[in-house]
């Protein structure tokens, strides 16, 4: 039997493995020094991501300290996550796209209706997603914040403006986290259908969780 090529390269053993469905939410503690890798099964797959400190879920992921530290607008292979303290949360240790997105936000009930029309309105979005996960442990809408869009592509316009286009990513592309601290992930595999993020077409994602050397 052939080996499995998503596990090539991961630092220790696989202590966590699941394929996440099409539309589906997804949450996992991931403990220090493990590393967390993302696999985009069949391309074109928009991945929204939270994360929280396990130690005191207060602290959570901040787009904008993350952006602040590094001074680019992109998460590239080498970014370190940081929380609304400025610590590091996870590191991207490796990705196979050239960079993932955290200012195109996560689609809603509303800014469907808003975007694409009423008829929209029924439609799932991340961010009931979003609910569903942290209602397990307690979270409510109000410790929803800005996430990260892995392999989603929103570029910036000469003119400041944004865009949601075509994803960079192809199957079987992947991207890999390092925990800097024990942290919670929170993940929406992104069921949207009204714009290019998942080809239209959304579909399943696999998560592995590794531990250390």
């Amino acid at each position: 039997m052939s080996a499995d090529p998503y596990l090539s390269g991961l630092p220790g053993p696989v202590v966590h493995d699941v394929v996440v469905p099409a539309r589906a939410p997804w949450l996992h503690h991931v403990a220090a020094g493990q590393t967390l890798r993302i696999v985009d099964l069949e391309g074109n797959q928009a991945v929204d991501f939270l994360l929280y400190a396990a130690a005191d879920d207060a602290e959570r992921y901040s787009a904008q300290d993350t952006i602040a530290a590094q001074g680019n607008l992109f998460l590239r292979e080498g970014t370190v996550l940081r929380s609304n303290e400025g610590r590091a949360m996870m590191t991207i240790a490796a990705s196979a796209v050239e960079y993932h997105d955290t200012i195109g936000g996560a689609c809603s009930c509303e800014s469907n209706t808003l975007r694409y029309g009423h008829h929209t309105k029924a439609q799932h979005a991340c961010v009931e997603n979003f609910l569903e996960a942290n209602l397990i442990e307690g979270r409510g809408k109000r410790d929803i914040v800005s996430n990260i869009n892995f392999f989603m592509n929103v570029p910036v316009e000469a003119d400041g403006a944004l865009g949601i286009v075509d994803g960079i990513s192809a199957p079987g592309l992947t991207v890999d986290l390092r925990a800097e601290m024990d942290v919670i992930v929170v993940v929406s595999n992104c069921p949207q259908i009204n714009n290019p993020c998942n080809a239209f077409n959304p579909t399943p994602v696999r998560m592995i969780v590794a531990a250390a050397a």
